[in-house]
C-alpha cells in the first residue's frame, strides 16, 4: 500500500486486511520495486505461518512489561503526549521506551513493527 498518510490506526487496518507492506509518499521507485519483489516472494513462500509467526513472537521476548505498555499504544495510534498521560510517566520516558522496543525488535518504522506485531499474533498487554 502506498499512501501519504499513514499513522498507526491506518497501519493497523490495512495490515489487517492483507496488505504485506506500507510505504509512505514520497517513496523511491527502487524501494517501492524491493517490496512488490518481497510480497511475490511471500506469496510464493512454501513456509508455513506458524514458522513466521514463532520468528516474530521471539523477536518480542525480550520486551519488559513496560515496554509492552508502551507498545500497546503505540500500536493503538496513540501520541507520546497521551501515552505519558495514560500511564503517569514523564513523555520523555516514553520516547525511550519506544525506542528500546524498536531496537530490541529490530524493527526501522511503525509499518515494520505493525507487521511485527501481526505476524507475532501479538498479546502484549
Amino acid at each position: 500500500m502506498l499512501t501519504g498518510h499513514a499513522d498507526a490506526s491506518i497501519a493497523v487496518a490495512a495490515l489487517k486486511a492483507g496488505v504485506s507492506d506500507l510505504l509512505e509518499k514520497p517513496t523511491r521507485a527502487a524501494d517501492l520495486l524491493a517490496s512488490i519483489r518481497q510480497a511475490l516472494k511471500g506469496a510464493n513462500s512454501l513456509h508455513p505461518q506458524s514458522e513466521q509467526r514463532n520468528a516474530a513472537q521471539k523477536r518480542f521476548v525480550g520486551l519488559t512489561s513496560r515496554e509492552r505498555e508502551v507498545l500497546a499504544h503505540v500500536l493503538a495510534g496513540e501520541p507520546n503526549k497521551i501515552i505519558a498521560a495514560d500511564m503517569n510517566i514523564n513523555q520523555r520516558t516514553v520516547e525511550n521506551h519506544r525506542a528500546s522496543v524498536w531496537r530490541k525488535t529490530g524493527t526501522k518504522s511503525l509499518p515494520a513493527l505493525v507487521r511485527l506485531a501481526l505476524a507475532a499474533n501479538a498479546q502484549l498487554v
